[in-house]
């Protein structure tokens, strides 16, 4: 890498060529103003979605079937000069939805935004949180998937011996599901996955 080039990720790249074709130029568009407002951004995958990380998370973006979600960890904390965060920025960090990339400001603007994000994280600011302690409480299994651990020893094994994290990441993937037929089959990957030592996220991890 040439000296003063952005730190890529191979896997943000892939993630991009994967998403829907309306999404392609805003997530484009979204990772070059990110690293044109500062050239020290490392890029990763976290919640299966692409990350801006410097002194921690500054920002992210994700491509849905209609929209790209995008923005900043620590919006609640930022001036939004030009009222671009859209919902409840508490509630979550990528508030802002783009449909079409000529919906979004200009490079100016976003560019000024991404600087004042890594401001805060530099200057140690946490993202605010709505749980006492900034904790969230312990994720509860529903019992279809507790039943279907229950069948796998190696899959119990493995969910016991997760920290409350990666417990809540696969709980939250298996409850969110819309459709009985989709929970039934997100239970029984995560079963097959636990049974092999893997986290919900397991594909995104970094090897060492």
């Amino acid at each position: 890498m040439l000296p003063g080039m952005p730190k890529t990720d191979p896997r943000v790249d892939d993630y991009i060529q994967k998403a829907p074709p309306f999404a392609r130029p805003i997530l484009e568009k979204i990772r070059k103003v990110m690293h044109k407002g500062d050239r020290n951004f490392e890029e990763n995958i976290k919640w299966g979605n692409p990350t801006f990380e410097l002194d921690g998370i500054v920002g992210g973006m994700g491509a849905f079937k209609k929209h790209v979600a995008w923005g900043f960890w620590n919006a609640p904390a930022m001036s939004d000069p030009e009222g671009l965060f859209e919902g409840n920025p508490k509630k979550s960090p990528y508030a802002m939805k783009v449909a079409d990339v000529k919906e979004m400001p200009s490079e100016k603007v976003l560019v000024g935004y991404v600087k004042e994000a890594v401001a805060l994280n530099k200057a140690g600011v946490k993202r605010p949180t709505n749980r006492v302690g900034g904790t969230k409480p312990p994720a509860r299994a529903p019992k279809d998937l507790m039943d279907a651990l229950k069948k796998s020893p190696k899959a119990l094994a493995t969910y016991k011996a997760f920290s409350p994290s990666k417990k809540r990441d696969y709980v939250e993937w298996v409850t969110e599901a819309k459709r009985d037929a989709t929970r039934t089959k997100r239970i029984a990957t995560a079963v097959e996955w636990m049974a092999e030592g893997k986290s919900r996220n397991w594909k995104y991890e970094k090897k060492c």
